[in-house]
């Protein structure tokens, strides 16, 4: 009779979500190691990714450790921020990326 560790295990285990190869266009597809490079793949999809892509992240890293990438993000496109904001239901203030952006403007419009 197995011990009850081998049902937890089985229970524990998460299904790799399924991406689109575009969004990591710049790196081995099929090397990626989504739990070490965790922060890399959250801020990756939600930069480039699309809704299906946005839903599979929170569904393997759940909301909490999205919420904590994503608050501490260096870059976001700033549509990205607004959809990041809404995702994890907190104002725009509190993004890193948010504040550097707004602490080093660009150059002045003519």
């Amino acid at each position: 009779m197995p011990g009850p560790g081998r049902y937890l295990h089985r229970m524990t285990a998460r299904p790799k979500p399924v991406y689109a190869r575009r969004i990591f266009w710049d790196v081995d597809f099929d090397t990626i190691d989504y739990d070490a490079k965790a922060s890399f793949v959250i801020e990756r999809v939600f930069e480039r990714g699309d809704v299906e892509d946005i839903r599979q992240c929170r569904r393997y890293y759940g909301d909490e450790q999205g919420r904590k990438v994503l608050l501490n993000a260096k870059f976001l496109p700033e549509h990205r921020m607004h959809l990041a904001s809404a995702v994890v239901g907190e104002p725009l203030e509190k993004f890193r990326c948010y504040t550097l952006r707004r602490s080093s403007p660009g150059l002045f419009p003519y």
